[in-house]
């Protein structure tokens, strides 16, 4: 296994406990976008940033093949140790870092490279809504590969070992509101109580059967009614769903389901019920031939006992966007094992670093390795 130096892992880790220490969440990530542009520019690279959005694109080498690795920039909000606020439970930062990583060994051999390494810093992945906003700028429309990121928790994937891709499914979030008008505790017949409509939907929701064979899931995560005063009726309340569905032709007919579950609840209470999604994240459309360079550069880095099988995982990325919108691509996500725990948007999680710079090689490795193909596909 090809060590990286020690100046090399200083700086990595240099990179990760700043942005570890400097969340922002999506699409506010201005202080972060300027800290990548900023660490670009000190090394004379071509750089775009966007006066519209946040992210960064950085450019090394030219001419074809276009080879793109991408990083997610966003923390989450949430609550630590009793306070709301933007945190790195998902490990973006580390993604950052890796990719940053991987521009530094890449970076050494410019020279030698025959075709175009486009380094993708995207904004508001856990939104879900990023990697359309960088394809609307058009920075997928010439890519010929793409290679993400990913930490894995401990229950996924062991501590050192990689994986070749991720296969995520979809996910969408439906929030909704119950609109009605409040009754005074003695009087239940004079209002219908939005409490007892949320429990219905809850109750319904339970009653969904789609193909057992796949899997999907939907559940109620938010709900809000009533106030103080305990003797008021609530007609009015807030709710969030969010569904997850292997495939995105399931998470289709999950969606549908639920329309005609609202629909019926309409119908049954009397009552006005509004809902909106904020459209599903794809589920994965992983390339053969990405995967098996991928591959083949974690065998070359970190050799056979650490390979893993690509991951199957109920978890979402938008990152599968950029192959269903740009169909030419060919891409695959690095899925890393890191003893993550206790896991992925827990406030407390945490994760062996020295996974960061494994990243960082393994990475580097894949795009020298695409790039060796490049007369294929120029």
């Amino acid at each position: 296994m090809k060590m990286a130096t020690e100046q090399l892992e200083k700086e990595v880790m240099d990179i990760f406990d700043y942005l570890h220490a400097h969340p922002e969440i999506s699409w506010k990530e201005f202080n972060t976008t300027q800290y990548i542009k900023d660490f670009f520019e000190k090394r004379e690279v071509r750089v775009t940033t966007f006066s519209d959005s946040t992210g960064v694109i950085a450019e090394i080498g030219s001419g074809k093949p276009v080879i793109g690795i991408r990083a997610d920039m966003d923390a989450l909000w949430q609550q630590v140790d009793g306070e709301f606020r933007a945190n790195h439970s998902c490990g973006h930062d580390a993604h950052m870092s890796i990719v940053l990583g991987a521009f530094m060994l890449l970076q050494k051999t410019e020279s030698a490279l025959q075709g175009t390494v486009r380094f993708i810093f995207q904004p508001a992945e856990e939104k879900g809504t990023g990697a359309l906003k960088m394809i609307e700028k058009g920075v997928a429309d010439d890519l010929d590969f793409l290679y993400g990121v990913h930490l894995r928790p401990y229950q996924e994937l062991e501590n050192h070992k990689a994986a070749p891709a991720i296969y995520h499914g979809a996910a969408q979030t439906i929030k909704g509101k119950i609109i009605g008008e409040d009754a005074h505790g003695a009087r239940p017949h004079l209002n219908v109580n939005a409490i007892e409509v949320g429990s219905a939907l809850v109750q319904m929701l339970q009653g969904i059967h789609l193909n057992p064979s796949i899997p999907y899931s939907v559940k109620m995560t938010t709900f809000h009614a009533g106030g103080e005063s305990a003797n008021i009726i609530p007609g009015n309340a807030n709710f969030s769903l969010d569904l997850r569905a292997q495939t995105n032709e399931l998470m289709e007919q999950l969606d549908d389901h639920i329309q005609k579950i609202i629909h019926s609840l309409i119908l049954r209470f009397d009552v006005t019920i509004t809902t909106e999604g904020n459209g599903p994240t794809a589920a994965a459309h992983v390339h053969p031939e990405a995967e098996e360079i991928l591959q083949d550069a974690i065998l070359e880095t970190i050799g056979e006992e650490y390979l893993s099988p690509s991951i199957v995982t109920t978890g979402a990325d938008d990152f599968h966007f950029y192959t269903i919108k740009r169909s030419n691509i060919k891409a695959t996500m690095l899925a890393l094992g890191c003893d993550l725990r206790p896991g992925l948007h827990h406030s407390k999680m945490t994760f062996d670093t020295s996974a960061i710079v494994r990243g960082s090689e393994i990475l580097s490795r894949a795009v020298e390795k695409t790039l060796a193909r490049g007369d294929v596909y120029s």
